[in-house]
């Protein structure tokens, strides 16, 4: 016997923008205040991926978190971060890639280009 269910063929689909109401995360105190939505609740995405070590925690899929070594060539690192933060739906493009050696890491600074606007990101690695 073949299984039954899935969806009919003339049924309609809601493709329609989700909302990314999300925890606020108070980075300086440690704790969660609250919550964010829009471009808040991207811009914690973008740090809390980037901190996040692909791979490593269980809790995450295989698709969240970052590969990033201070010992990787520019190229590798923008590939690792387009990778890394272009999972998110709302996020459409990492751009403006620019790279500055301190003595023992690599400041980062791009453009984050989502559906509801452009995130302006340093980070160091």
């Amino acid at each position: 016997m073949l299984p039954v269910g899935g969806l009919p063929a003339d049924a309609e689909l809601d493709d329609s923008q989700q909302p990314s109401y999300t925890y606020n995360l108070d980075l300086q105190r440690g704790r969660v205040h609250g919550m964010t939505d829009g471009l808040g609740a991207i811009r914690q995405f973008v740090y809390k991926t980037l901190q996040t070590d692909r791979f490593l925690h269980d809790i995450y899929s295989d698709d969240y978190g970052a590969e990033l070594s201070v010992n990787a060539g520019e190229e590798d690192l923008e590939r690792w971060i387009v990778e890394a933060l272009t999972q998110d739906d709302r996020i459409d493009d990492v751009t403006d890639f620019v790279f500055t050696a301190q003595q023992d890491s690599v400041l980062i600074a791009f453009t984050v280009e989502s559906n509801l606007g452009q995130i302006e990101v340093t980070f160091d690695v």
